[in-house]
């Protein structure tokens, strides 16, 4: 999980610069979710969305089939992403809790995001959608799916 300097998202051109897994980590990873499931290199995933519970930060999207699951950090068990996402915020603000939710809406829609307050595509510094598919073409899906349904 990723904690950038306060005040960082009033800023676009800062926003943008950072490193790939730390621009898709905190405020761009619906835009990666979105861009995969475009072209998913892999069968049967759906976008998913931890939704925090009220006065919480921490929303989240991902990707998933339902045992492995693919956001900036790459492939990983579902449950793992879920009790990775948990403790880091449960850490930093007690009490904290979430819905799952299924993604029924297109998440590169602008008005749609607009909607649930995250940005839309045209609306960041530069070009999200075409960083996104650089980011996902980098990576050997298959393998890395395969070693993460291996994990225990």
């Amino acid at each position: 999980m990723y904690w950038p300097a306060p005040g960082i998202k009033k800023h676009p051109e800062k926003r943008w610069n950072r490193p790939d897994r730390v621009f898709f980590g905190f405020g761009a990873c619906h835009i990666l979710a979105g861009v995969y499931m475009q072209g998913p290199p892999l069968p049967d995933f759906h976008a998913e969305w931890i939704v925090p519970h009220s006065g919480f930060g921490g929303t989240h999207f991902y990707v998933t089939d339902g045992e492995i699951a693919f956001d900036f950090h790459g492939y990983c068990r579902r449950s793992a992403l879920l009790e990775h996402v948990r403790s880091g915020w449960s850490r930093r603000f007690p009490g904290w809790a979430a819905t799952i939710a299924t993604v029924d809406f297109p998440l590169l829609d602008t008005a749609a995001l607009n909607a649930r307050r995250h940005l839309g595509p045209e609306q960041f510094w530069g070009d999200p959608v075409e960083r996104a598919r650089r980011f996902l073409l980098r990576i050997d899906h298959p393998r890395r799916a395969d070693q993460a349904r291996a994990s225990r």
